[in-house]
């Protein structure tokens, strides 16, 4: 091993990172950079400093220092009334994403940054969505200053090309609300005036008032609240296929006129409570399903990773443009940490390219004056220029997003369809045969006595609520434990699939995280400088891990410094010839091979050891995918180099396959392959838009994100990667609630059963027929929610 320091390791008092130059002090307190410590004044200032006291070490880490005019595009108007909300010209209403907030010290400090910024009227923060709603005086403070007030804290918005496209509509969402809204305060009311008709306790003029009273308010039901059904069973029967709102339109038709013909022929009180209640508990089951799905963003595309404008070459100087208006020829400014958004040439500066979140390489790319680039790279290290050879309609990643796969959306089938066609028919057919049963025999009143009590009481209501409430409370479950499905209709493909294909670099290993080990002689601090001397000339991505590992403050002079592309690099310090490099550049090809990358050590004729930089898997790995291999085929797909073959093939397992060096649309042709030829039932999981094809194409796709991550790609689910250890658990408790349903359906056609024994014969009143039905339903809701429940606890969720 390396001799450290037996100096006390400090920590930063507000990231909690360790300080590798403790010179960083205020207050007493260390920070392991001018960023963290900048940020502590500010607080300090402002009076804010129990943000510190709520959460240890609350802050996220500002090494990566945020140039001034980053923001600069934020003066122009047209960009900023894009983003905004609402302004009436004294006040301006925003939503800022802000990915950093974790915790709550952050709730704390958002909702009184305004003690920071006094143009800041009012911060509202809703933490599940890492969103805050900011009122400012624009009097005061403007749109630019607000974002660079977060910026200056550590809570830098994520604004991206996707926000500056267009806002999301919420009509549709606010239309469901006042539906459900609606038909509760309606089913509730004609509730509580039918009780005394029904116990006999109002007569004359006030029964009949009750009951025009009734009929009044179940108008808006049927007309407005219970438009969705008949509109989703008319576009079946369209298409020539029979959906389980078909009987359940006829169901709530059927009743509304059964209930308009008892009032106004005999002298009755109806079945609006029993119309408006399906109405209701359909809508509030539909409602919790989609709860998850309004929350997190499922379908982003590459505009999501792209900033709204770049600096562009104009006359003489370089000003904020809108993405959209690059245009070929033009020469861009890219900084560091930022994205290349169009594909281009280096025409001034050295580049190293982060395609890790494109391609799948897990190492930066060295890049020199004339060579290309290409756009979703994120450039590490010095600003450099670039002069754009294709506009960004025509660069390599839009060009990955226009695959066909992703105009084409996934057409999901859920086995309750397939089984509510059946209970359909077969309904309708009993249906018929009895009517026609007391039709010839001249019975009219029981005839339409049989028609009603069969459809309400046999209505499949029961039966769609056992697999709404059950998904939907499945959906709630996993979405509590960190692991968020698209629609519920997703845990049902879930229980289906039998093949899992991952993505390496971000999915199996942890994002941005490289473990270093020396094996060789101990070394001296002075070769340890040498050494770390001789790193620092080159810019290779291994030298800079390795350089950063070592972590010392280079102060050796270096002569007859030579880099050999390819190879390594050497040169002499104080009089002593050293070498670092690959084992054929060392001349150490007899020293047995792994599947680290690896960087020799030579220090004049002695090879005195070798650094291995390796991937660092996600905590527990071995255990997850031992689980899974017993259960499903598995195969490992990857954009990045096969050093960690034997590694990951240790963990398969040899009868599971390994792919690496694969660019996106391999990975997606894969996939197809698996479906089309060996009719598998595909579950992809990956991160990044070297993905998204993938995921798309597959039956089901999980895309793994990291709690800090601002991006992930357009999937089924989302995963947050500090619970990936529990995707077993997840995927058993899927296929569970497959189980859970079908259970809930024999209990359903059971009830079914006797219901229509009695209804057939046309011995069932209407009125038994009503209240057993919302009876039914609410005993399946119960029965559902309590066994999930149960299944929930088993898996450990």
């Amino acid at each position: 091993m390396l001799i450290k320091s037996n100096s006390i390791v400090q920590n930063c008092f507000h990231c909690g990172d360790e300080c590798s130059n403790i010179n960083i002090v205020q207050d007493e307190h260390y920070f392991c950079c001018e960023g963290c410590k900048m940020v502590y004044g500010i607080l300090n200032k402002t009076g804010l400093c129990n943000y510190y006291q709520l959460n240890n070490n609350p802050g996220i880490t500002q090494k990566i220092q945020i140039r001034k005019d980053k923001f600069s595009f934020l003066d122009d108007n047209s960009i900023v009334e894009k983003l905004i909300n609402f302004t009436n010209g004294k006040q301006t209403n925003c939503m800022l994403y802000l990915p950093q907030m974790h915790c709550s010290s952050c709730l704390w400090l958002l909702e009184n940054i305004h003690r920071i910024n006094n143009g800041i009227i009012a911060c509202r923060v809703n933490f599940q969505n890492k969103e805050a709603f900011v009122t400012f005086d624009n009097n005061i403070t403007t749109y630019r200053n607000v974002v660079e007030t977060f910026t200056s804290i550590g809570y830098e918005p994520h604004i991206s090309l996707h926000n500056f496209s267009g806002k999301v509509s919420t009509k549709h969402d606010k239309k469901s609300l006042y539906k459900l809204g609606i038909a509760g305060f309606c089913f509730a009311n004609i509730m509580m005036m039918s009780l005394p008709e029904y116990f006999s306790l109002s007569t004359g003029f006030t029964a009949l008032t009750f009951r025009y009273v009734t009929l009044l308010l179940s108008l808006p039901v049927i007309f407005y609240c219970a438009t969705d059904f008949f509109v989703i069973a008319w576009q079946g029967l369209r298409k020539g296929y029979l959906n389980i709102d078909a009987p359940i339109a006829l169901a709530i038709a059927i009743t509304f006129c059964r209930s308009l013909y008892e009032i106004f022929f005999e002298n009755g009180n109806g079945y609006f409570d029993s119309m408006s209640g399906i109405v209701f508990l359909m809508l509030l089951g539909r409602m919790l399903q989609q709860r998850t799905y309004r929350s997190i963003s499922f379908d982003r595309d590459f505009t999501s990773f792209f900033p709204i404008a770049i600096n562009v070459k104009r006359n003489t100087d370089f000003i904020p443009v809108p993405i959209g208006e690059i245009k070929k020829d033009d020469t861009i400014l890219v900084y560091d940490n930022e994205i290349i958004p169009a594909d281009a040439i280096i025409i001034k500066g050295k580049a190293s390219i982060d395609y890790s979140f494109v391609s799948g390489e897990s190492l930066p790319v060295q890049k020199q004056m004339g060579e290309i680039v290409y756009a979703g790279g994120k450039q590490l290290g010095e600003k450099i220029e670039l002069l754009v050879v294709k506009d960004v309609a025509q660069s390599y990643l839009t060009s990955l997003w226009n695959k066909d796969v992703f105009k084409n959306k996934k057409i999901q089938h859920p086995y309750i369809d397939i089984i509510s066609k059946y209970f359909t028919l077969a309904l309708f057919v009993l249906c018929f045969i009895a009517a026609g049963f007391w039709l010839v025999k001249g019975e009219y009143k029981l005839m339409w006595n049989t028609i009603t009590t069969v459809l309400i009481v046999a209505c499949p209501c029961a039966l769609l609520l056992a697999a709404t409430f059950t998904n939907g409370n499945a959906v709630r479950i996993l979405s509590r434990n960190k692991f968020y499905i698209r629609h519920p209709n997703v845990i049902e493909d879930l229980a289906k699939i039998n093949h899992i294909v991952f993505d390496k670099t971000g999915t199996l290993t942890q994002n941005k995280k490289i473990n270093v080990q020396w094996k060789g002689r101990l070394l001296s601090d002075t070769e340890m400088n040498e050494v770390a001397a001789l790193l620092s000339q080159s810019n290779h991505p291994l030298s800079k891990i390795v350089l950063s590992y070592l972590n010392i403050n280079v102060d050796n002079a270096i002569n007859h410094f030579k880099n050999h592309i390819g190879l390594g690099i050497e040169g002499w310090i104080n009089e002593k010839h050293i070498m670092i490099g690959s084992a054929t550049f060392v001349k150490a090809e007899n020293i047995t091979n792994n599947n680290a990358s690896k960087l020799f050590v030579k220090l004049d004729n002695e090879i005195v050891g070798v650094f291995e930089i390796v991937n660092v898997y996600r905590i527990g790995l071995n255990k997850i995918l031992f689980k899974l291999k017993t259960k499903f085929a598995i195969s490992v797909i990857s954009g990045d180099n096969d050093a960690e073959k034997n590694n990951l093939q240790n963990m398969l397992g040899f009868s599971n396959k390994i792919f690496f060096n694969k660019k996106p649309h391999e990975k997606l042709e894969f996939i197809r392959h698996l479906q089309n030829e060996n009719k598998y039932n595909v579950l992809m999981i990956g991160d990044g838009l070297n993905d998204a094809g993938a995921l798309k194409q597959s039956n089901v796709g999980i895309a793994v994100t990291e709690g800090n991550n601002n991006f992930s790609p357009a999937s089924d689910a989302i995963l947050d990667a500090s619970v990936f250890s529990k995707l077993p658990n997840f995927l058993s408790f899927t296929q569970s609630t497959k189980t859970i349903v079908y259970s809930s359906f024999v209990v359903s056609v059971l009830y079914n059963i006797i219901g229509l024994f009695f209804a057939l014969q046309g011995t069932l009143s209407p009125v038994v027929a009503a209240v057993l039905m919302p009876a039914s339903s609410i005993s399946i809701i119960l029965l559902t929610y309590g066994m999930s429940s149960i299944m929930a606890k088993k898996y450990k969720l």
